[in-house]
């Protein structure tokens, strides 16, 4: 089966972005490309009248949180080209609330995943050939 092929209606979907895009000294985008090229997926899920949940990483902040680098700069973005107003996700590890209140046709952007060491494929007290079960269980409560 092919995304064109499933209906999103009342679903929920996480979809992983490349929104990595260059950013000014004033954090406005410079260059849209990449959130252009991920509309027709995202698109389809909010037509078929499902919520949509993003997730996507920005820079290298080495597992730290840095406000140049957060994704909530690219949230107007996201929202003009998406058609509708993107809500914003500040904890991507604790996002269980946003995401339960979504509804059908709404978008959430969690903030940068690589705010978390596990993302940048440092885990943190993790038994030694278990770290990507114990990754992905984290980010997918």
């Amino acid at each position: 089966m092919t995304i064109d092929e499933f209906n999103f209606a009342g679903k929920k979907a996480i979809v992983r972005v490349d929104f990595n895009v260059p950013l000014d000294e004033n954090g406005n985008v410079t260059d849209d490309t990449r959130i252009r090229g991920a509309l027709p997926t995202l698109k389809k899920i909010l037509n078929d009248g499902g919520a949509l949940i993003m997730m996507s990483h920005m820079g290298k902040p080495k597992g730290k949180v840095n406000a140049k680098l957060s994704l909530k700069q690219i949230v107007p973005n996201v929202s003009k080209a998406l058609g509708v107003d993107v809500k914003f996700a500040p904890d991507c590890g604790k996002a269980d609330a946003e995401a339960a209140a979504l509804k059908p046709g709404e978008a959430l952007l969690l903030e940068n995943l690589r705010f978390y060491p596990e993302e940048e494929g440092k885990p943190v007290g993790v038994e030694k050939g278990t770290e990507g079960v114990r990754q992905e269980a984290r980010f997918l409560r």
